[in-house]
């Protein structure tokens, strides 16, 4: 079978970026609304749909992200819900790392030693990048690791239904650093683990940050056929 010329998913897939520099133009309720339904639709095991999705706002959203900063400021460290990367990170996954982090501070014209300014900017995922919308995204405590893997469907889901709306995301793994912070702010018990937070809104075109841009694996390091 071949491919239409033009393929709309894998130009919406495509298109798709982390934005970290938004307009001030504001999200609908009810669009913000539809576009989370859409992310439902995502599958999951035993259709269990883990995981919930929380919009902070006004003077909760502004407390949090305050205390965020000062958390990040002072060197206080939390125990995070879950474990991220490996530790330690294998040099390939360590190559990659560094790889992304250049594109961003490139784009931004930060340089490799210049430490206030790196600091600076990863400050912004606190803010939500000043995006109109930001969420903070949950999970079960007791959920088992496909849990995790079905809510990444849903988010991505609500990734490309947002850029199919002309709007733009970014995940925040950030936020899962100070899962005991968030919660307080939020008024959530133990049970919800906090997984990562997501900027949504209108891009900045003008904006240097979102010119970064970061490459994908090469097909033969993650597919291959046998048999």
């Amino acid at each position: 079978m071949t491919q239409p010329a033009t393929d709309p998913f894998a130009a919406l897939a495509s298109g798709r970026r982390s934005v970290r520099a938004y307009l001030a133009q504001p999200v609908p309720l009810t669009l913000l609304q539809q576009l989370v339904r859409t992310a439902r639709q995502a599958p999951s095991g035993a259709n269990l749909q883990p995981g919930s999705l929380i919009a902070v706002q006004g003077e909760v959203r502004a407390s949090l992200s305050a205390d965020l900063i000062a958390a990040f400021k002072g060197g206080q460290q939390e125990q995070e819900d879950y474990a991220y990367f490996p530790q330690p990170l294998p040099s390939l996954l360590r190559r990659r790392q560094v790889a992304a982090a250049r594109a961003l501070y490139g784009a931004l014209g930060i340089g490799r030693e210049d430490r206030c300014a790196r600091d600076g900017q990863f400050e912004r995922n606190f803010c939500f990048f000043d995006a109109p919308v930001a969420l903070v995204v949950t999970i079960p405590r007791d959920f088992g690791s496909g849990g995790y893997m079905d809510l990444g469907m849903a988010l991505y889901g609500l990734m490309l239904a947002a850029q199919s709306q002309g709007l733009s995301t970014c995940a925040i793994g950030a936020l899962a650093s100070y899962p005991r912070l968030v919660r307080r702010h939020l008024g959530l018990d133990e049970d919800s683990a906090i997984v990562c937070g997501m900027a949504l809104g209108y891009a900045d075109p003008d904006a240097p940050v979102n010119q970064t841009v970061t490459t994908r694996c090469e097909l033969d390091e993650f597919f291959r056929v046998l048999g």
